[in-house]
């Protein structure tokens, strides 16, 4: 195959484009297309000048299905067909609801490739809506069933770059540029790579089972469709109906809220300080004036960025996300004097909007009614063990916290995040102080936690500080202790918890982090390497060797690392790869990959040999020494292991 792929710079000078081996798939019938009506389609399309392709899935018997537009063979699609497999099937998609749904539905009333094309550069390069598109026209997107992926997954990353994160088979990026007119090898092509792309969206649809069975219990408790929204959405849509039942109206955007609006920070009456240094930071932040920045958010005063405190033996730093000590690489082991005790806040930011009583202009005392109730029904929930409605109600309180600073939202209110982060900063560091003031060590704190080393003789003492804090403040702490605690910085560490049996009870925070949990929470990391990580935890919980963690693991998966390069990608010795990159470590590997825009170095890729397409069986050139040298690396990073001292004799 010789067809070039067209890169979007003139920079680097690509070989011509590789072929992969085209995927078995079985096309569906029709008499098995009318017995799964009422099943779940995967959907997605792709656009060319004299091609359009529509293309299913279906998840129940992994079989194919497609429509096509071919100005070469003059083919057309059945438009009937279709419109009964929407209306007939749930259908799933990625960034569906706006682009492949409008521009399927123009399909139906409109078979022309140059028009579906320019409809989709509409879309893309004018940033026009589905009710733009459908203005433009003169069509309709009748409502159907469907559930667009992009919302639900946690967070907004490309399909490409989720499919690298969940090990998709095949990471690949669209063979040609999209002005191009296909031939006909070309259509073969690219009709494989859009088949590529079902099996990955499948393999999201799979992981996000557990918010997608949520999502479906509080549609149907709720009368709302939030099948397709994030967590942030989901508590928006509720919030809005249960206020409105409430008010008889639904809340509006508040409009008086525009850049360059000044507003204080007000403490609540309890927070009180014992040490000079924090009274003078409490009177400090009273008297700065925070601003809405022109994209409506409100960005850390000049005067707070470089505002720190010491505590005890801790330097602590305020900020809009959370307050952070300042500590580096540290390391502590428990014994049988000393105990290292993390206590973290219950549901911190959801009680700190009830006990500031913080209320969106746009819904008033309402809001917090409807909050409480049900901050309320999710504890009931919690106690009957009724998980997935309790999991659903989390993300309602969790989430609209969120959407005071969204600038789009019914709930936006910049004044109300300051004064919700700025006091639950504040607050820590009056439990930090209490703590220092007593005697006792904070080691850490973080967000909504803290760390203390507690000696044998202060555990009534601190337990009295823990109780008297929860008192003055109204929350609730839980309680974790470790046998040993491993940190890099306050954001990257290791924590075996006390009486840990395998490596799940240890805590892991930052680069050093798993990724892919099916809880559907965790896909915010790319895979770095997991095995070095996975060896450091054996090695801390059992002692076992690194370098037999590393070379008797058979799981390819946990020696790739995944990277997103800027746009229009990566190259490796000129072979384009794509935007989004996967690699491992192999011996007699030499070189970098390489962005195709400035043919600079990606990141930590010295070494690497591309795995766009995993490979059949384990590798037999993986290249331990370099999964060995990058574990021992990290045991130095958090002061496992003591690097040596250097002689200095001049």
């Amino acid at each position: 195959m010789t067809d070039q792929y067209i890169t979007l710079s003139n920079q680097v000078q690509l070989k011509p484009y590789v072929q992969r081996q085209f995927k078995q798939i079985e096309l569906m019938t029709d008499a098995e297309l009318s017995n799964g009506a009422g099943g779940t389609m995967i959907v997605d399309l792709e656009s060319y000048p004299n091609f359009f392709l529509i293309a299913f899935k279906d998840y129940k018997t992994k079989k194919y299905l497609k429509f096509e537009i071919n100005d070469i063979t003059g083919e057309c699609f059945n438009e009937r067909k279709l419109s009964w497999i929407l209306h007939s099937y749930r259908t799933v998609g990625f960034n569906s609801i706006k682009f492949d749904l409008p521009i399927i539905w123009l399909s139906y009333y409109f078979q022309n490739c140059e028009n579906l094309k320019e409809a989709c550069n509409r879309i893309i390069l004018q940033n026009y809506r589905p009710r733009d598109l459908t203005q433009h026209y003169g069509y309709i997107i009748p409502p159907i069933k469907h559930v667009d992926l992009i919302e639900v997954a946690p967070l907004k990353g490309s399909l490409k770059l989720y499919m690298a994160r969940l090990h998709a088979q095949r990471i690949q990026d669209l063979p040609f540029e999209i002005e191009t007119p296909l031939t006909e090898n070309q259509i073969e092509i690219v009709t494989d790579y859009c088949f590529n792309d079902l099996d990955g969206t499948e393999l999201l649809f799979d992981f996000m089972k557990e918010r997608r069975e949520l999502r479906e219990a509080m549609s149907m408790e709720y009368g709302i469709d939030l099948n397709s929204k994030s967590d942030a959405q989901i508590a928006e849509a509720i919030l809005n109906k249960e206020v409105s039942a409430i008010t008889g109206s639904w809340p509006k955007r508040p409009m008086h809220i525009q850049p360059g609006l000044q507003f204080k920070y007000n403490p609540p009456p309890y927070l009180q300080y014992q040490t000079e240094p924090l009274q003078k930071l409490l009177e400090k932040v009273k008297a700065t004036t925070f601003v809405v920045g022109d994209n409506g958010k409100v960005q850390l005063p000049a005067e707070l960025k470089e505002v720190g405190v010491n505590v005890g033996n801790g330097y602590y730093r305020l900020g809009i996300g959370g307050l952070h000590s300042s500590e580096e690489v540290v390391s502590y082991k428990a014994d049988d004097e000393v105990s290292i005790v993390d206590r973290d806040v219950t549901s911190y930011y959801p009680y700190l909007v009830m006990t500031l009583g913080l209320c969106p202009s746009s819904m008033g005392n309402a809001f917090l009614t409807v909050y409480d109730r049900i901050i309320q029904s999710r504890i009931r929930a919690k106690e009957a063990k009724r998980t997935t409605e309790a999991n659903g109600k989390k993300i309602v309180v969790n989430g609209a916290g969120g959407k005071f600073s969204d600038t789009f939202s019914t709930l936006y209110g910049p004044d109300l995040t300051i004064q919700m982060t700025v006091t639950g900063q504040l607050d820590l560091l009056m439990f930090v102080e209490m703590l220092e003031i007593c005697g006792l060590t904070v080691i850490s704190a973080n967000t909504d936690g803290i760390v203390t080393l507690v000696k044998k003789d202060q555990e009534a003492k601190y337990l009295e500080c823990a109780k008297y804090w929860e008192y003055i403040t109204g929350f609730n702490t839980e309680e974790t202790r470790y046998s040993s605690y491993w940190a890099r910085d306050v954001n990257s560490y290791f924590a075996v918890k006390l009486g840990a049996k395998s490596i799940k009870d240890i805590k892991v925070k930052g680069p050093y982090s798993e990724v892919g949990s099916q809880s559907g929470t965790v896909l915010d990391t790319n895979p770095t390497s997991q095995i070095c990580t996975d060896a450091v935890k054996h090695l801390l919980l059992a002692g076992t060797p690194i370098e037999q963690t590393i070379k008797e693991c058979k799981d390819f998966t946990r020696f790739i690392t995944v990277r997103q390069a800027k746009a229009p990608g990566a190259h490796k010795d000129y072979q384009y790869l794509g935007k989004v990159v996967r690699w491992y470590f192999a011996k007699n590997e030499f070189g970098t990959i390489n962005t195709v825009s400035h043919d600079s170095k990606v990141a930590e890729s010295e070494g690497g040999k591309p795995v766009m397409d995993l490979p059949p069986s384990f590798p037999d050139d993986i290249n331990y020494d370099w999964y060995i040298n990058r574990t021992k690396e990290i045991l130095y990073e958090i002061a496992y292991l003591q690097r040596p001292k250097q002689i200095k004799f001049f």
